[in-house]
């Protein structure tokens, strides 16, 4: 399935969303600062992307790590997922965390991060004074055993 999303390019610097291949979930985002950012170890730095979105209704932007940058470079981002609205209209940047011991720089044009498009149910909620019962009932973190 294909969805068309409109995007703007901010300056001339920006790079244009694109998917590695095919069947790729997330489209790579692109860094647009002129000069290279160097990310010390366990400091977090906004990357420009110097692109706006416009997310149609029903949809989200999801920016997810590139699994090469996180898993060899150590760089993610800080809040691991970041959530881009459909009625945000400003500079998409990314928030990347070094996790790693090593200062890690980033380039011009290089592939920073990735946005997955999903569709979202919007809740409506209801204050109750009972919930229904499980079986699990209020069993949380690790409640269900490890086999």
């Amino acid at each position: 399935m294909t969805q068309t999303v409109r995007f703007q390019k901010l300056s001339e610097r920006a790079t244009m969303p694109t998917y590695g291949t095919e069947f790729s979930a997330g489209a790579d985002l692109y860094a647009a600062m002129p000069d290279k950012v160097t990310i010390a170890p366990g400091e977090t730095q906004f990357i420009h992307t110097d692109i706006a979105m416009e997310i149609p209704v029903g949809l989200v932007g999801l920016v997810y790590a590139r699994s090469g940058l996180a898993c060899k470079k150590g760089l993610a981002p800080a809040n691991k997922v970041g959530v881009i609205d459909s009625d945000y209209r400003g500079e998409i940047m990314v928030a990347l965390h070094n996790h790693s011991t090593e200062p890690v720089t980033i380039g011009y044009k290089e592939r920073i991060a990735q946005i997955v498009f999903t569709p979202y149910v919007a809740a409506a909620f209801e204050e109750v004074t009972q919930l229904d019962e499980t079986v699990r009932g209020e069993g949380g973190f690790g409640s269900t055993g490890t086999k």
